[in-house]
């Protein structure tokens, strides 16, 4: 796939932040993109980005059925859907035991139910047309792991093992899918689209509150800029060999590192017990 040729992009989550920021991108570069965005007044926002050139629609991922009628709209009324960008989603910090059970679910409904819907409703056409690509928005936190942040890690690497696994089913049919894995940048992920848990136990003050105060700090200062992460996601959409992992940011790259070498060190370490629950 290549920058000259115009696609149809499908972009969740296109009000700001990452999604906005790839909806720019694609836009600029001649494509048409369909963002999807929760509050009606926001779409004749994002039609005046491009008249024309720009659809909005509107699309709660956590309801399966509008995901479904959603999509069959766009592909019979505005075009073949190319190109998934699967961005809607948001963090949750908390330590795990004072987080309510409730805010796990409702990470996992958005962050993978939602995102995982809107790939299954994509994907009939895409195996039909057998091409397509799927660009998946997980998060340096599907690789690696802060305190705080548990919900959210285990959202992003339940992504993570999907849109992995899912790449491995699909190939053949010329589908490419491609997680992509940021670090920190200019977004608002940890400002308002944070939800936090209220702290309540105080023997977690001296691990959580110093994470929280950092992020919270952090917030508006980060090192990314998302309109360079948009074109990092463009130019794999060009490629005709798509990783099926990107890390975005030299934090994500730094960080994932540290967690290998840690991690086969571990391995390393307690080979010979791993080793030894087998047969002889």
């Amino acid at each position: 796939m290549k920058h000259t040729v115009h696609y149809t992009f499908f972009i969740t989550g296109v009000s700001s932040g990452f999604g906005r920021a790839f909806a720019n991108a694609a836009l600029a570069a001649g494509h048409r993109v369909v963002g999807t965005v929760r509050k009606e007044e926001a779409l004749a926002e994002f039609e005046a980005l491009a008249p024309g050139q720009a659809f909005g629609k509107l699309l709660d991922v956590t309801d399966e059925p509008s995901v479904l009628r959603v999509v069959a709209e766009v592909e019979s009324e505005i075009g073949a859907i190319d190109v998934l960008i699967n961005n809607a989603g948001y963090g949750h910090e908390g330590a795990v035991e004072e987080s309510p059970i409730e805010d796990l679910r409702r990470q996992f409904e958005v962050n993978v139910f939602g995102a995982v819907a809107v790939i299954k409703a994509v994907l009939p056409y895409m195996r039909a047309r057998r091409a397509g690509r799927i660009i998946g928005v997980t998060s340096m936190g599907g690789m690696i792991t802060l305190p705080g942040l548990g919900y959210y890690h285990g959202s992003k690497f339940a992504l993570e093992g999907i849109l992995e696994s899912l790449g491995k089913e699909v190939a053949g049919f010329g589908i490419h899918v491609t997680a992509v894995e940021p670090g920190a940048f200019r977004t608002d992920w940890a400002g308002r689209s944070m939800v936090r848990a209220p702290r309540s136990i105080p023997d977690y003050d001296a691990v959580i509150n110093p994470w929280r105060e950092r992020r919270e700090g952090y917030s508006g200062h980060q090192p990314g800029d998302p309109a360079k992460a948009a074109q990092a996601v463009l130019e794999i959409i060009a490629s005709d060999a798509p990783p099926a992992h990107l890390l975005l940011g030299s934090d994500a790259v730094r960080l994932v590192r540290e967690k290998l070498t840690s991690l086969n060190s571990e391995i390393d370490a307690w080979e010979y017990l791993s080793r030894s629950t087998e047969f002889a």
